[in-house]
């Protein structure tokens, strides 16, 4: 590829290329490195490990400054908690655009310091300012980090075969949380103001906080050996990304695949309006958490998740077919490729055109 993409992550032939072989000096210490699919990094600390994760931290003041500051933390947290370890520590920058408002800066803040309250997470340093060229949604960056014991964590690269896979949510969780915050007199128009209200809290699912810490409870690695967070590309990227990072492959049975009542009604409500036909399990879905769990365990699992209120079922199993990835219907397999675009986006600016359109 000869541009880079207009927006979005680069493409992963940019990361072997460039960003991979080029990480400084990296030294026995550094025990998880950059990798496709892999959530976190690890550095060893003697007995103890550090697990650390950097994101963009990422407002969109149409969400709410109050939800925007808990989607910001849990973007960071998720990740953390896919090691199934609890974050402990925050590193934040935040570059401001001009046009922010002191009265919007102090809830977005107390925002970000009562989530993090919540989650057992110290703010210990950072950097605020105000600069020329800075525009929502990204405006700045941040680390969230924990430490664990050197045993004590798990990464997408220690799923095995024989293991049992689980789904939390469904699939497309974030693609109908953000339609329905973004665009509620549309829902409301058309399926009344109850069900909008209900909508709207899909937004409060974006998270694996919860998921994983729970799955945590039936053993890191002796339990759940791997989790993985379904976020752009959905559940079929975060399948791709367990089997490519792993090295293992997955087989998924069409009759254990379930979806929520509401996130299906919504997409179906937006797919009518753009005319965009949307696979929900290609679908952007923070939230999903994807994990790989001992088969002798994964009743308990999907147990301890349902009494959590978190919906879950085993939707599957991981092979030793190396980054394939099928799905079983009527006792045939067929591959699932790995989405080349996610269909949230089309769908989401397709939406912008038609209401701006119709005012």
């Amino acid at each position: 590829m000869n541009e880079l993409p207009r927006l979005g992550k680069l493409p992963p032939d940019v990361f072997d290329e460039v960003i991979y072989p080029n990480l400084g000096l990296v030294g026995p210490e550094v025990l998880v490195k950059p990798k496709h699919g892999v959530d976190v990094g690890v550095v060893s600390l003697g007995d103890n490990v550090l697990i650390v994760k950097s994101d963009p931290v990422f407002v969109v003041p149409e969400y709410g400054w109050e939800r925007s500051a808990w989607f910001a933390v849990h973007i960071l947290a998720s990740d953390v908690s896919t090691s199934g370890v609890a974050p402990k520590y925050l590193a934040i920058d935040l570059n401001l655009p001009q046009s922010m408002k002191k009265e919007e800066f102090v809830k977005l803040w107390k925002g970000i310091h009562n989530e993090c309250e919540k989650l057992g997470v110290a703010i210990v340093t950072g950097h605020t300012g105000k600069y020329e060229g800075i525009d929502y949604p990204m405006i700045g960056g941040a680390t969230m980090f924990t430490v664990a014991p050197k045993d004590g964590y798990v990464t997408t690269e220690m799923a095995r075969p024989g293991d049992k896979i689980i789904m939390t949510k469904g699939p497309a969780v974030e693609a109908a949380g953000i339609l329905s915050t973004m665009f509620p007199k549309y829902i409301e128009e058309r399926h009344g103001k109850e069900f909008a209200l209900k909508a709207s809290e899909l937004f409060y699912l974006q998270s694996v906080v919860e998921d994983a810490l729970t799955l945590a409870k039936i053993g890191l690695r002796s339990g759940v050996t791997s989790m993985h967070d379904a976020t752009e590309y959905g559940v079929w990227g975060a399948l791709h990304d367990v089997a490519k990072a792993s090295q293992v492959g997955i087989r998924v049975f069409k009759e254990k695949l379930f979806i929520k009542e509401e996130v299906k009604e919504v997409l179906d409500a937006f797919s009518e309006l753009t005319g965009i036909e949307a696979d929900p399990f290609a679908a952007i879905s923070e939230g999903t958490l994807i994990a790989t769990v001992k088969p002798r365990k994964a009743n308990e699992a999907v147990s301890m998740l349902k009494e959590k209120g978190i919906d879950a079922e085993v939707i599957g199993e991981v092979t030793d077919k190396v980054e394939e990835v099928v799905l079983v219907e009527g006792g045939e397999e067929r591959k699932i490729k790995r989405p080349e675009q996610d269909p949230f986006w089309h769908i989401f600016f397709k939406t912008i055109e038609l209401l701006s359109n119709a005012k």
